[in-house]
């Protein structure tokens, strides 16, 4: 009965392919014809013809990860279980229990996904959280240091969650969690907290200066992993409805309230490493004239087409957003002014030689855009402003065209 309710809502709420071995003998069968690759195994520890964990060392034995789910169960199992390095456990001792794995299953396959900083400059005990953290499959960075974790979260693309000890070589966690929430704000990466002191009070500070979580060492295996699985999740929940807000309704790019967002974070990433950056608003020529003409469909139609393309010549280096309208913001990570230009005159050649069809007809659609380089540290603001009034300059000079700071230069040289 189990095993059938098991594999049914396995199949049908997370959408997994499950295989069914009442036995270990049929455990024993799968593998001696050409078995498929097995991401999880979910068992029992006592089968009718292996009563003593024998399945549990077999899966082991062919490299799957083991997910135990039983009802026989004790102090002495839970050691002997965590010591094969199972996954996880789940206690067949009430109606939620098969609830609690599929929760359970869903958050493991998942959780590869995730990417975890690990911060402690006790070398036993970051390696103690990198193998329990490795063992739940999630994507690890290990470091020493306060200062190498915040060269981390800006060398990394995507991390999501933070384990940092209170207790570092350099700067306490504290300061720590004050400069990640002050460089990447506050949803953009969680942070829990790993302290020795027993003074509760701890726990209290460092929540009410803005950490997610807090574990207390010395800790039990179960406790760590719970804790950070459900920082986890909440971290990939809260991304899921970023990106829904993020997306722009119409053309399915970021929108303006991304743009902002992330813009100055960008930017100031980028001025602490010396990189170079660009930022550009490119506008669609006689739109109005366009949306006057051949109504707003045709006119929403265009936008689409406008900015798939630009989002195919753009790529995922550089950040892309519709600003409003018919007007769209470009930041450009690692050019400088020169190539930056390169590019926008590229996409500017491109849209324009190739028509897009509305209704069966081919409309040619030009852009102009400004663009400004981002070399000395600002207001996100003046940069946009600064890119705002080149566009100005390139609609007054004729459209279909991109003017900066060294086109202005050419032409008083001219």
């Amino acid at each position: 009965m189990f095993s059938t309710a098991l594999k049914y809502r396995l199949e049908t709420e997370l959408g997994l392919s499950v295989t069914h071995c009442p036995s270990m003998a049929a455990v024993r069968a799968i593998f001696q014809s050409e078995a498929p690759e097995f991401a999880l195994a979910v068992l029992d520890l006592n089968l009718p013809d292996a009563p003593n964990c024998e399945a549990l060392d077999y899966v082991i034995s062919k490299g799957i990860a083991p997910l135990v789910f039983t009802g026989s169960f004790s102090d002495t199992v839970r050691d002997a279980i965590l010591a094969k390095n199972v996954l996880d456990y789940v206690v067949k001792d009430s109606p939620a229990a098969m609830q609690q794995l599929v929760l359970a299953v869903d958050r493991i396959l998942t959780s590869g996904k995730t990417q975890v900083l690990i911060v402690d400059s006790d070398p036993e005990s970051l390696q103690q959280q990198i193998s329990l953290i490795a063992k739940q499959r999630f994507q690890i960075v290990a470091v020493e240091t306060a200062a190498a974790a915040l060269e981390a979260l800006d060398s990394y693309g995507g991390i999501d969650l933070v384990v940092t000890d209170l207790d570092l070589s350099d700067m306490d966690g504290f300061t720590l969690l004050q400069e990640i929430r002050k460089r990447h704000g506050d949803d953009t990466v969680r942070v829990v907290g790993l302290a020795k002191s027993e003074d509760r009070m701890v726990a209290a500070r460092f929540l009410r200066a803005g950490g997610d979580e807090y574990i207390q060492k010395p800790f039990l295996i179960e406790e760590f992993n719970s804790r950070i699985f459900h920082v986890a999740a909440i971290q990939k929940r809260v991304q899921s409805l970023h990106r829904i807000a993020a997306r722009d309704y119409l053309t399915d790019i970021y929108n303006r309230r991304y743009f902002f967002e992330a813009g100055p974070r960008l930017v100031d990433q980028a001025l602490r490493r010396g990189e170079q950056m660009s930022i550009a608003i490119l506008d669609i020529d006689h739109f109005k004239r366009l949306n006057d003409t051949y109504g707003h469909e045709v006119g929403d139609v265009v936008l689409k087409a406008v900015a798939r393309r630009l989002k195919h010549r753009v790529g995922d280096r550089h950040l892309l957003a519709r600003l409003g309208g018919e007007e769209f913001g470009i930041i450009f990570h690692g050019l400088g002014l020169e190539e930056a230009l390169d590019h926008c005159e590229r996409l500017r050649t491109e849209l324009a030689a190739q028509p897009i069809s509305a209704d069966g007809e081919p409309l040619t659609i030009t852009v102009s855009a400004g663009l400004a380089a981002i070399s000395v540290r600002e207001t996100f603001d003046n940069y946009l402003n600064a890119a705002d009034q080149f566009l100005y300059m390139a609609k007054h000079a004729g459209r279909n065209r991109v003017f900066s700071e060294l086109s202005l230069m050419n032409a008083l040289a001219s």
